[in-house]
């Protein structure tokens, strides 16, 4: 099982109000120089959010929901400090509410 750390918000704020085209940009040099693979994305309405597990964080999060999902705790704990207005935590996956993180990812 593969533990995912997330950032989530309105899309509103993550994709229209924050600049975060430039922290991607930057982050996928830095990955690129040193041959890593991206472990990063961001999802729009994203299903993981659905798990009975989430659904406190699911009714705190402004609708339509945005996610950075990572499986880099350090990136969500960073992005967390630069951003205001967001829930971070974490899931497990693949699990019996969350099937496949990376399929919830296609879905979104």
């Amino acid at each position: 099982m593969q533990t995912y750390y997330y950032l989530a918000a309105s899309q509103k704020f993550l994709c229209e109000d924050e600049p975060l085209d430039e922290v991607f940009r930057e982050r996928y040099r830095n990955y690129k120089e040193q041959e890593k693979e991206v472990d990063f994305w961001l999802v729009k309405e994203p299903a993981f959010l659905e798990a009975p597990a989430l659904a406190a964080v699911k009714a705190k999060c402004p609708h339509p929901a945005a996610a950075i999902i990572s499986s880099d705790r350090q990136f969500i704990t960073w992005l967390k400090l630069r951003l205001e207005f967001v829930l971070t935590g974490e899931f497990q996956a693949p699990s019996d509410t969350i099937p496949d993180a990376l399929a919830s990812l296609v879905m979104a």
